[in-house]
C-alpha cells in the first residue's frame, strides 16, 4: 500500500505548517480505500486461475469463480461503491443502518425473522475479523484519532475508522454488487480476512502519519496495549440466537425439538453439524449441573431430551445474565454481591416460569431492574441513603431465597420495595417538578425572545446601530420582552410599551440621528434608562451588566456630540464607568437566578464556531441514561428523567434529589471535556441479557472458543 496516497488530504509533510484536523484524517483514510478493494480482487482471483500452483484455499472453495469474474469486471463500480459507503460511515455514523440494527436484542429474537439474524451474523463475523486483524494497532489508532477529535481520554466507541464502519461498508457493498445470498454468504469470511489484513496495513500507516503530523496519542503505549476487558469467568458458551429464539419460545417441550434444534439458524447450521458442538454444550452443562458446590435443582437431570435441553439452555441464560450484572463495575460491590445471591431463586423461576425470558415486564425482571436501576444512584457506599436501600435490597433478597420462587413472590416483593422506596420517590418528584417548571417557562421563554431577536435584527437592518446595541436587543431585551408576554399575555399595553422602548433604544443608538435632535433625546433618556432597567429586573439581569451597557450607552451619546450636553446621564444611580465600550455577551440561552437555582442549571461557557464540521455530535441520551457528573470538583452519579419537548434542554437528578440541567450546547461541551460521562444508556437488565443475545451471535462463527 502506498503511503503516499495518504497525503491526498491536502495536509503539508511539513509538521511545523499545520496540523491536521479530524477531516484530513478521515480524507486520509478514504484515500486508500481504492487499494483495498484491489487486494481483496487480486486474493479472489485465485478461484477463476486454473493454472495456479497451490491447492485454493479451503475458505475459497465454496465461491463460484463467474461471481468473482462479475466482480472483477464491474471492479470501478465496486470501488465507488465501497468509497461510498465508507464516507458515509466515517461522516454520518452511517445513517439510519447503525450498529443497533445490525446486532440483535435478547429481548427482540422472538420478532426477528431469519433475514434479519443472518444480517446479524454477516455483521458479527466480518467486524469480528476486523477487529481481530487489527487488534494490536487499534488501541494506538483510538488514542491518536481521540486526540485529534479534542477529547481528554480515549473514546474508541467514537472512532470514525473503528472497524464496526469497515464492516458495515463492506456488507453494504456486497448486498448491492452480490445478489445471491449463498454466494454473499461464501464471501463474508474469507473477504473479511483479506480486508482485515489491508485495515491492518491502512492502520499502521495511518498512525506513522498522525505521529509525523504533529498528533500525540493521549495514553502511553503501555496503557493502551493492556485488554481491560475481563475474560468470563466461566468462559464461552455454545449459545446460539437459535437457541435463544427458542427459548423464547418454549419450543423445547415436543419429543424432537433437540433433532431439529439447529435448524433455526441457517448459517450457523453447517459449522454446529460439521463440529458436534451440541453434544459438547450439552456436556459441559451436565458437568456444571452436577458440581458439589452449586446447588440447583437441576443436579439430577437424565440423558438430555429436546425437554431437558430446554431447561438446561435456560439455566445457562440465566447464570450468564447473572455473570454479567455480578461483573458491572458500574454498581457497587456489595450491591452485585446481593444479586449473585438471587441465582438459586431465579433458575428455579425460570425452569418453572419460562416467561421470565420472553416478557420484559415479568415481576422477576422489573425487581432485578429496580434494584439495580436504584443502585446505579450511588458512587459510594457512604453517600446518604445508601445504607436505606442496601438495607432493603438485603431484606429482598433474604426473603425470595426463603421460600419456593415464583411470580407472585417476585411482584409481592417488588410492591414491597417500592413501597418502601415511596416516600423518598415523592421527595425526588417533588423537587423535579420544581425544577421542570422553572426549565418549561426557559424554554418558552427562549422561543418566544428568538421570534423577537429575529424582528430585531429586521428592524435594524442598513442602520448605523452599534454592534454592542444589536446584541442587547437580540439577546437580554428580547427575553425581557418575552418574559412580559408569557407572565402577562392579556395585557397588551405592556407589551407594547416595551416594543416602543426597543424602537427608541434603535433611535437613540444612531449618532446621526440623535445630533439633528439633541432636545427629544433630552427628554427620552432619562425614561428610556428607567424602562430598560425595569424590563431587565424581570428577568433579573444583573445590575453590574446592566450598569455597564448604560454606560455603554451613554459614551455613544457623549460621543455623537463635539462637548457633553447630556450632564443627567452620569448619575450616580448607574454602574461605574468603565473605559472602553464592553461586548455585551449574547446569552445563547437565559436562566434567571432563582430560576437556575430551582433547576440547578449549569451554565455553559460560550464556545468558538467549531470549525471541524466531521466530529460526530455527543448527545443522543434517552430518558433514564444515568451519567456521572463534575459539578463543584466532586463527581456525582445522576440520571436523565426530563427533556424538554424542544430537545434543547436536560434535567438530570441524583439520588440525593438533585436537579442539575442543562442546555444541550453544554452536554456536548462537558462530554468533550470529559466533565460529563455517560455510565447507562438504558437498562441495565436489559443490557446484561442483550450481551447473553451477543454472545451467542459470535458464537456462531467462533464456536472454538469453549472454556
Amino acid at each position: 500500500m502506498n503511503t503516499q496516497k495518504l497525503i491526498r488530504s491536502g495536509v503539508a509533510n511539513d509538521t511545523g505548517k499545520l496540523r491536521p484536523s479530524l477531516q484530513h484524517g478521515l480524507e486520509a483514510a478514504l484515500s486508500v480505500s481504492d487499494s483495498m478493494i484491489d487486494e481483496v480482487l487480486a486474493h479472489l482471483s485465485l478461484v477463476t486461475d486454473p493454472g495456479r500452483l497451490t491447492n485454493l484455499p479451503q475458505e475459497l472453495a465454496a465461491i463460484d469463480p463467474d461471481q468473482v469474474e462479475q466482480l472483477v469486471v464491474h471492479s470501478d463500480a465496486l470501488k465507488a461503491t465501497w468509497d461510498r459507503e465508507l464516507r458515509r460511515q466515517f461522516f454520518e455514523g452511517g445513517g439510519h443502518e447503525n450498529e443497533s440494527q445490525l446486532t440483535v436484542r435478547f429481548d427482540d429474537l422472538r420478532q426477528l425473522d431469519d433475514r434479519h439474524i443472518d444480517a446479524s451474523i454477516e455483521f458479527a463475523m466480518v467486524e469480528q475479523e476486523l477487529s481481530r486483524a487489527a487488534a494490536d494497532l487499534l488501541p494506538r489508532l483510538n488514542a491518536l484519532m481521540s486526540s485529534l477529535m479534542g477529547w481528554l481520554t480515549v473514546q474508541p466507541d467514537l472512532n470514525p475508522l473503528r472497524p464496526a464502519a469497515y464492516a458495515r461498508a463492506l456488507r453494504a457493498v456486497l448486498l448491492v454488487h452480490v445478489p445471491d445470498p449463498a454466494q454473499r454468504s461464501a464471501l463474508f469470511v474469507p473477504v473479511a480476512g483479506i480486508l482485515g489484513e489491508s485495515l491492518r496495513q491502512v492502520y499502521r500507516e495511518l498512525i506513522q502519519w498522525l505521529h509525523a503530523h504533529g498528533v500525540e496519542p493521549l495514553e502511553s503505549p503501555q496503557t493502551l496495549l493492556q485488554d481491560k476487558t475481563p475474560r468470563n469467568a466461566v468462559g464461552r458458551t455454545l449459545l446460539t440466537l437459535g437457541h435463544l429464539r427458542q427459548l423464547l419460545a418454549g419450543d423445547f417441550s415436543s419429543q424432537d425439538a433437540g433433532e431439529g434444534f439447529i435448524h433455526t439458524m441457517p448459517l450457523s447450521m453447517n459449522a454446529l453439524e460439521d463440529m458436534d458442538l451440541i453434544e459438547p454444550l450439552i456436556q459441559r452443562l451436565r458437568q456444571r449441573i452436577s458440581a458439589p458446590a452449586v446447588r440447583s435443582p437441576l443436579a439430577e437431570l437424565p440423558v438430555v431430551s429436546g425437554h431437558n435441553l430446554g431447561r438446561l439452555l435456560g439455566q445457562e441464560v440465566v447464570r450468564l445474565m447473572l455473570e454479567n450484572l455480578t461483573r458491572d463495575e458500574r454498581l457497587l460491590p456489595v450491591i452485585r454481591q446481593q444479586i449473585g445471591l438471587l441465582e438459586p431463586a431465579l433458575i428455579q423461576l425460570a425452569l418453572a416460569d419460562p416467561r421470565f425470558f420472553s416478557e420484559r415486564q415479568h415481576p422477576a425482571r422489573l425487581l432485578l431492574e429496580s434494584i439495580t436501576q436504584r443502585s446505579l444512584g450511588y458512587l459510594s457506599p457512604n453517600e446518604e441513603g445508601f445504607s436505606d436501600l442496601l438495607r432493603s435490597i438485603t431484606a429482598a433478597v433474604r426473603s425470595i431465597n426463603r421460600v419456593q420462587a415464583s411470580e407472585e413472590v417476585f411482584a409481592r416483593l417488588l410492591k414491597r420495595l417500592r413501597r418502601r422506596w415511596e416516600e423518598d420517590d415523592m421527595r425526588k418528584n417533588r423537587l423535579r417538578e420544581e425544577a421542570t417548571r422553572a426549565l418549561l417557562h426557559a424554554e418558552q421563554r427562549q422561543m418566544l425572545a428568538e421570534r423577537l431577536a429575529t424582528d430585531f435584527q429586521h428592524r435594524v437592518q442598513g442602520k448605523e446601530v452599534p454592534e454592542f446595541v444589536q446584541r442587547f436587543l437580540c439577546g437580554p431585551w428580547a427575553q425581557a420582552q418575552a418574559e412580559s408576554q408569557l407572565v402577562s399575555p392579556a395585557q397588551g399595553d405592556e407589551a407594547a410599551v416595551m416594543d416602543g422602548v426597543a424602537d427608541d433604544l434603535i433611535w437613540s443608538a444612531q449618532p446621526a440621528l440623535i445630533r439633528r435632535d439633541a432636545e427629544r433625546l433630552l427628554k427620552l433618556v432619562p425614561r428610556l434608562l428607567g424602562q430598560l432597567r425595569q424590563g431587565l429586573q424581570r428577568i433579573e439581569y444583573p445590575d453590574e451588566r446592566m450598569g455597564q451597557f448604560f454606560d455603554a450607552l451613554v459614551a455613544l451619546h457623549e460621543q455623537a456630540f463635539e462637548s457633553p450636553v447630556l450632564p443627567v446621564l452620569t448619575a450616580p444611580t448607574l454602574a461605574p464607568t468603565t473605559e472602553s465600550v464592553p461586548a455585551e455577551a449574547a446569552e445563547s440561552f437565559w436562566m434567571a437566578d432563582s430560576e437556575a437555582a430551582d433547576a440547578g442549571f449549569v451554565a455553559g461557557t460560550p464556545q468558538p464556531e467549531e470549525q471541524d464540521t466531521a466530529q460526530p455530535s455527543e448527545s443522543g441520551l434517552s430518558t433514564g441514561a444515568w451519567v456521572d457528573l463534575l459539578t463543584q470538583g466532586q463527581w456525582v452519579r445522576a440520571q436523565l428523567t426530563w427533556t424538554s419537548p424542544r430537545g434543547s434542554l436536560f434535567m438530570f437528578i441524583s439520588a440525593s434529589g438533585l436537579a442539575h440541567s442543562m442546555t444541550r450546547r453544554t452536554l456536548d461541551r462537558l462530554l468533550g471535556t470529559d466533565a460529563l460521562r455517560i455510565v447507562s444508556r438504558g437498562g441495565v437488565v436489559e443490557g446484561a441479557l442483550d450481551a447473553v443475545a451477543q454472545q451467542a451471535l459470535r458464537n456462531v462463527h467462533d464456536p472454538d472458543d469453549l472454556a
